[in-house]
């Protein structure tokens, strides 16, 4: 074993290490710091994977957290991320903290982002508080994701495998390492991550005690799901954005916007409908923009343009596109407790498409003694935003750590976290105590 320095961090290399069930490649070392404020400096995390989703306020752990990195991948036909230099999908990291609360979560990146992702807004918390934490990328990552597999849905279909792959993985290297089972296991997620937790909690409670969702997607077959509402907002934001057009803006509103976000348009515009709409629809849908034009179409082309989604009908698209939704789509039959959080704000997932909708569904699912759900006013999707409107945005961070905080005391100590509410803007979402609210 050697002691290695990069940057001022210290590593401590590690010979062989427990194996990770099922990995075709792992690599182990010893960080005198798993937190970011470490693995920024030694390597062993990515920046960009966890670029612009957390305020620049963001505070680091007050101490370093020493412990076991194993990173790795399971198998998988795709080469799409480029980690390490592996051009291969399914990649993980585990980290093992030498300071153990005798707990693991599990999570999965967001957006088209890798294992990284989270490293930032979930990881350092949790390790912090003594957690073992395991990520992965989903199985399938980047731009191109909608490459993936071999037939509509694929792609989707795959993260939810993967995620149970890495969990199940991650309570055996947990055993292993430590000595002893995790007394308890927590699934949560942000955005994708968010409908992972969803997922998991529907389709292999048993594995889990709770989780946490935070603004999760939802998918389904009948809608509402990203294409009953993108389409409309790349059709008719152009036409507000050059005239101001108050029909325009209706229109966007009608389709599920939230009304007093319109200062968030523009850049939702730029960075997430368009490349959203398109790369998602390929998954389900790659013939639509017809013969010789790439399944993920052509770039911000308007209505009636070769290769846009502007006009993109979903519900009178052809039953094998419905189907292959209804393959992810979610039920709202949690088999453990779920706490979801959501902004008010948020321009890209709105609130009453795809948080408020779940929470129906859980009801109409008989489940919602399992389930909270808090809308948190002037929340948007990604904290980041809020460095460019710090007067008319707030973080979701602190928001979730004390969700979070609230899951650990509901499961663990049987205190039962409040009803369903909307957390005012003046309200203090910091001070650990959701009982506040």
């Amino acid at each position: 074993m050697a002691n290695t320095t990069e940057g001022g961090a210290m590593r401590v290399d590690t010979g062989p290490t427990v194996r990770v069930p099922g990995a075709e490649r792992q690599q182990a070392v010893r960080l005198v710091d798993l937190t970011t404020t470490g693995t920024a400096v030694t390597g062993h995390t990515v920046l960009a994977d966890w670029e612009n989703l957390h305020a620049s306020g963001t505070p680091r752990p007050e101490r370093a957290v020493p412990g076991l990195q194993i990173d790795g991948c399971f198998p998988a036909e795709t080469r799409l991320n480029p980690h390490h230099n592996w051009y291969h999908d399914a990649q993980f990291v585990l980290r093992l903290p030498d300071d153990w609360n005798g707990k693991l979560v599990v999570t999965a990146a967001p957006g088209v982002r890798r294992q990284y992702a989270t490293d930032r807004i979930i990881a350092d918390g949790a390790l912090a508080a003594g957690y073992a934490y395991a990520a992965t990328d989903k199985g399938n990552s980047g731009p191109d994701f909608h490459t993936a597999g071999r037939r509509p849905g694929d792609a989707l279909v795959d993260w939810s495998r993967r995620l149970y792959e890495l969990a199940v993985a991650a309570r055996v290297v947990v055993r292993r390492h430590y000595g002893a089972e995790a007394h308890r296991t927590y699934v949560t997620g942000i955005s994708n991550g968010g409908y992972l937790t969803r997922a998991q909690l529907e389709r292999h409670p048993d594995l889990y005690d709770g989780g946490v969702d935070w603004e999760g997607p939802l998918w389904s077959a009948e809608g509402p799901n990203l294409f009953t509402y993108l389409p409309t907002a790349l059709a008719h934001y152009p036409h507000y954005r050059d005239s101001g057009d108050p029909e325009a803006a209706a229109r966007l509103i009608d389709a599920g916007l939230p009304a007093g976000s319109e200062f968030l348009w523009d850049i939702h515009h730029r960075t997430y409908w368009d490349v959203t709409q398109r790369t998602y629809r390929a998954v389900f849908d790659p013939h639509h923009p017809g013969p010789g034009l790439p399944p993920a179409g052509v770039p911000f082309a308007g209505p009636g343009e070769a290769g846009g989604d502007a006009d993109y009908d979903y519900p009178n698209r052809p039953r094998a596109v419905h189907e292959a939704v209804a393959r992810v789509a979610l039920t709202g039959a949690i088999g453990k407790p779920l706490l979801s959080l959501h902004g008010t704000l948020d321009a890209f997932l709105p609130i009453t498409l795809h948080s408020d909708r779940y929470a129906d569904l859980v009801a109409a699912a008989g489940r919602g003694r399992l389930h909270r759900q808090y809308r948190i006013e002037g929340g948007n999707h990604v904290d980041g935003f809020c460095d460019l409107f710090p007067t008319r945005l707030r973080p979701l961070l602190p928001a979730y750590r004390t969700v979070f905080k609230a899951l650990e005391d509901w499961v663990e100590h049987g205190t039962n976290p409040p009803s369903n509410r909307t957390v005012a803007w003046n309200d203090d979402v910091d001070d650990g105590d959701i009982g506040t609210w």
